[in-house]
């Protein structure tokens, strides 16, 4: 159940007779929270802070009571819990029509962080991100936070490896993500206190040309104290292993073994990055060497959700991992 202020939260307005209930309560619920008050205010709050810019050696302003302080960082549907006496930081970018979710724990800092870019996530997903948040047999209250998503449209394109699963939607990809995790959160039985939604309208701006952009596209939390603050990360700081799990976002969309859940990257117990696995097919071969031939504006029309909006290395990221997936698959296979 969502709670907003201390109080327990839900939505008065009456369904759209134009829509079922099934659509309707989830998309009041939405609206409601995003016009609350206290929700409202912390967005303005989120939005004045600084974004950072996290190197690989991490910048001294981020350094706690450590010289180096220890991050996780994670791509696109990958999600991490970690326990804040065993790292200090967690955090990602690269969201666009994408939406980094926070929950932690109160009582003891256990900080859950997922890069949600579907609403076919979100189900399991929250319930991989709660295993090692909340023992089952209590009712903690969980701190949560939204950032990502904007107010986008639409793009005219057909699926690609690089974009995630669902057909095209005229009320485009940031609002059904955004709808089905407050969806997904209250139905639940824990007690989650929304602290921070700087989401769709709350995370646009716009150019002179009246193109929607985001605001934020990433942030970092700092697990022993829960604050969040709006970061972008340079290439060399999305680590480990940047291209093997860049390959395994675009290939776990066609393994079974994924089918609905968020990608395992940070082994909570033993302290250490452990990339699972998965597989890919000669489909997915087959596209990502169609890909190489495509110029610039057309990977950004293929493989993101968001082309006019995608960050100045989005195209060359592409590039490198297609050119790493056809030759890995193509050796394997």
């Amino acid at each position: 159940m969502i709670f907003v202020g201390g109080l327990p939260f839900s939505s008065n307005s009456s369904s759209s007779s134009s829509a079922p209930s099934s659509q309707s309560q989830p998309m009041n619920l939405l609206m409601a929270l995003m016009e609350h008050p206290i929700l409202v205010s912390a967005s303005h709050s989120f939005k004045s802070i600084q974004e950072r810019r996290v190197s690989a050696s991490m910048d001294s302003d981020l350094t706690m009571s450590s010289n180096n302080p220890k991050y996780v960082y994670l791509f696109q549907r990958e999600y991490a819990t970690v326990d804040p006496a065993l790292v200090h930081y967690v955090g990602t970018d690269e969201a666009t029509t994408c939406v980094g979710l926070v929950i932690r724990n109160r009582e003891n800092g256990m900080t859950s962080v997922a890069h949600m870019d579907s609403p076919k996530f979100v189900d399991i997903g929250i319930i991989q991100m709660l295993s090692l948040v909340v023992d089952h047999n209590s009712h903690a209250d969980l701190d949560v936070h939204l950032v990502g998503g904007f107010e986008d449209v639409s793009p005219n394109h057909a699926k690609g490896i690089c974009g995630p699963e669902g057909n095209e939607r005229m009320d485009g990809y940031s609002f059904p993500l955004c709808t089905k995790i407050v969806e997904t959160l209250q139905k639940r039985q824990e007690n989650f206190h929304v602290q921070t939604l700087c989401v769709l309208g709350h995370n646009t701006k716009t150019d002179s040309q009246g193109n929607a952009y985001p605001i934020f596209s990433g942030f970092l939390v700092e697990s022993s104290t829960g604050s969040l603050i709006p970061a972008s990360f340079d290439r060399n700081s999305q680590c480990p292993d940047e291209i093997v799990r860049r390959l395994r976002v675009s290939a776990s969309y066609e393994d079974p073994s994924w089918h609905g859940k968020l990608l395992d990257t940070y082994d909570t117990k033993t302290d250490r990055f452990i990339i699972a696995p998965c597989s890919w097919t000669i489909c997915l071969v087959q596209i990502a060497l169609s890909l190489q031939n495509l110029s610039d504006s057309e990977i950004l029309s293929t493989c993101s959700t968001s082309p006019s909006a995608e960050g100045p290395d989005f195209v060359d990221n592409e590039r490198r991992l297609e050119k790493n997936f056809s030759h890995e698959a193509t050796t394997c296979l």
